[in-house]
C-alpha cells in the first residue's frame, strides 16, 4: 500500500536477471521482501457474496501443503519494498503477519439513534439537548441481541465492538460507483493488468473480485494467513467484531485462501475495509483496498531461465535473513524480481515515467484512496463520502485515464474545542473514544489530537486531553451546532467509557 506521499517513481534502469548474481557468486542483495511459501488443503468458497470475475483464468485442483511460511506486507512508493518481520502490529494502511505464500505490497455500546437535520447537516444523534450528563443526548446501548447486516443476522456476544456508524458505510461500496473517484483508480488498474498480463489462452491473466461481502469470520481474516492467536493485529481495539466469531474484514487479504483454494493462481481482490484508527484528514476507519496475488509453478517460474530446468523451488535447507529455510535462493530471487517489474509497471501506468501445491508467489495491496489522493490532489479522506455534486462531477470524465485536476470547494473555517478527563482504573482505549467521536461528531469532526497526558503524582491516576477540530466540507459551522456536539461527546464519554469529566 502506497504512503500518503509519493512523487513520481525515478525511470527504473534496465533490469537484469537476479541470477546472474547467483552464478557469479556474490551475495544476493535482498530487496527487503518476505518470502514465499505454498499452499494446504482445498476447500470450497464460502457464502460470502459473488464477485465480478471478469475473466477467471483455468482453475487448478489444489491439492496438499508442502509447508507454511511467514511474509510480511512492504508499503512502497515506486516500487518500494521493505520487509517487516513475524510479531509486527497494524501499521498506517498494512498489516504486516505470516502468510501460506509470499506477501509483498507494498459490539461497542453505542447505537444511534434516528438521524436529524442540524442547521444543513446530518448529525448521527436524535435526543435533546441537555447539559446533565445524565441527558437522553448520549449514546445509548443497543436495544436487540443481534447485529443485522447485509440481510443476515450476528448475535451479539462480549467482544461486539461495531457501531452503527461504521455499519451504515458497509454496502455504499464506493469502488464501484461509476465516475467516483475510487472507481476510477480501481478502473484504471485493471485496465493495466488487462493489458500487461495475458494468459494463455489470450484473456487476460488475472480475474477481479469487487463485490465479495466484506463480513468474514475471524477464521477467514487471520487463521487462513496463519497470525498466531496471541499476535497484535488480533486485538479488539483495532477491529470491528460482530462476535467471537465474525468481524469487518480488516484487509482484503482475508479472502485468499479461499479463492487459491478454488484454483485461482492470478487474480485482484478490491473491496471496503474496516479498522479502528485515529481521526485526520488522511485516516478513516472506512478504506478501500486493491490486493494481487500470483502463484508460479516451477515451469512457470524458470521456462525463460538458461538452464532453467535444473532450478526447484524447494529444498530442504536453513532460514536466513534472505529466504526460508523451504525456499531456494533462486526462486526467491526471481519471485522478488517478478514483483519489482509488476509494481514498477503499475506505478508508471498510474504517475507517468517518473493453496496450491508446487508453487511459490507474491501478493501486494493498495490503498485506493491514497493512490487516488494522490492522483487527484483531493486533500481530505473525508470527501471520498460526500455526496456533493460539485466533488462528484469533477469525476464524470469520457475514459478512465483522463487526467482529472481536483478544484477545491471552498475552505470553511475550523472549530476547535479541547476535552480533558480521568482515565478509568482499566479497559480504556484511545480508539473507543475515536470511535464514539465519529459516532456523535460524524464527518463534522476533522481531526482529535492527543495534546496532553497528565499523571497525578499523589493519586497516580491519568488524564487525557483531545483536540478536536471540528470543520463541515460543504458550509460554514456555528459555535452553537459545535458546542452542542461538543457536549454530547462530554457527556457520552462520562457515561460510555466510565471517563472522569474535567469539563
Amino acid at each position: 500500500m502506497l504512503p500518503a506521499q509519493m512523487g513520481p517513481p525515478a525511470k527504473p534502469p534496465s533490469p537484469s536477471c537476479p541470477l546472474q548474481s547467483l552464478r557469479s557468486g556474490r551475495p544476493p542483495q535482498a530487496p527487503g521482501v518476505g518470502l514465499a511459501g505454498t499452499w494446504g488443503r482445498g476447500r470450497p468458497l464460502p457464502d460470502s457474496g459473488s464477485g465480478t470475475r471478469t475473466p477467471a483464468p483455468r482453475p487448478r485442483a489444489a491439492a496438499s501443503a508442502r509447508g507454511a511460511s511467514g511474509a510480511a506486507r512492504a508499503a512502497t512508493a515506486a516500487a518500494r519494498a521493505a520487509s517487516e518481520p513475524r510479531g509486527t502490529s497494524f501499521t498506517d494502511t498494512m498489516m504486516a503477519a505470516p502468510w501460506n505464500f509470499m506477501r509483498i505490497v507494498h459490539c461497542s455500546k453505542t447505537v444511534l439513534s434516528q438521524g436529524v437535520q442540524i442547521g444543513g447537516i446530518t448529525s448521527d444523534f436524535g435526543h435533546a439537548w441537555s447539559r446533565t450528563i445524565t441527558s437522553s443526548f448520549a449514546a445509548k446501548p443497543p436495544t436487540s441481541n443481534t447485529v443485522e447486516l447485509l440481510g443476515k443476522s450476528y448475535p451479539r456476544d462480549d467482544y461486539c465492538n461495531v457501531t452503527e456508524k461504521i455499519l451504515s458505510k458497509v454496502g455504499k461500496n464506493l469502488h464501484n460507483q461509476r465516475y467516483h473517484p475510487l472507481w476510477l483508480v480501481k478502473e484504471r488498474i485493471k485496465d493495466h493488468f488487462y493489458k500487461q498480463y495475458i494468459g494463455r489462452f489470450g484473456t487476460p491473466l488475472f480475474s477481479v473480485y469487487d463485490a465479495l461481502s466484506p463480513v468474514v469470520t475471524v477464521e477467514q481474516n487471520f487463521d487462513s494467513l496463519l497470525i498466531p492467536q496471541d499476535h497484535p493485529s488480533r486485538r479488539k481495539r483495532d477491529n470491528y467484531y460482530m462476535n467471537r466469531t465474525h468481524m469487518l474484514r480488516a484487509h482484503t487479504s482475508a479472502h485468499q485462501w479461499d479463492l487459491m483454494h478454488s484454483g485461482l493462481d492470478a487474480f485482484l481482490v478490491v473491496g471496503d475495509v474496516y479498522r479502528r484508527d485515529t481521526i485526520d484528514s488522511s485516516h478513516s476507519p472506512v478504506f478501500h483496498q486493491m490486493e494481487g496475488v500470483r502463484l508460479f509453478s516451477n515451469h512457470e517460474l524458470f521456462s525463460n531461465i538458461r538452464d532453467g530446468e535444473s532450478f526447484q523451488l524447494f529444498e530442504q535447507g536453513h532460514r536466513t535473513a534472505h529466504k526460508q529455510e523451504m525456499h531456494t535462493m533462486e526462486a526467491v530471487r526471481l519471485v522478488e524480481f517478478n514483483l519489482k517489474q509488476v509494481l514498477t509497471k503499475l506505478v508508471t501506468h498510474l504517475f507517468g515515467d517518473a493453496g496450491a501445491e508446487e508453487k511459490i508467489g507474491w501478493a501486494f495491496g493498495l490503498g485506493l484512496e491514497r493512490l487516488a489522493m494522490i492522483l487527484y490532489d483531493i486533500p481530505d479522506i473525508r470527501l471520498f463520502w460526500s455526496e456533493d455534486e460539485r466533488f462528484l462531477k469533477q469525476f464524470t470524465v469520457s475514459h478512465v485515464n483522463q487526467k482529472v485536476q481536483f478544484q477545491p470547494l471552498s475552505k470553511y473555517p475550523p472549530l476547535i474545542n479541547d476535552i480533558s478527563f480521568w482515565l478509568p482504573s482499566e479497559k480504556y482505549s484511545e480508539n473507543d473514544f475515536y470511535d464514539l467521536v465519529r459516532t456523535i461528531g460524524g464527518d463534522v469532526v476533522e481531526k482529535v489530537v492527543l495534546i496532553d497526558e497528565f499523571t497525578h503524582p499523589k493519586t497516580k491516576k491519568v488524564s487525557h486531553c483531545y483536540r478536536i477540530t471540528y470543520r463541515h466540507l460543504e458550509r460554514t459551522l456555528t459555535q452553537v451546532e459545535v458546542h452542542r456536539l461538543h457536549q454530547a461527546i462530554e457527556e457520552s464519554a462520562v457515561q460510555e467509557l466510565g471517563v472522569e469529566g474535567r469539563f
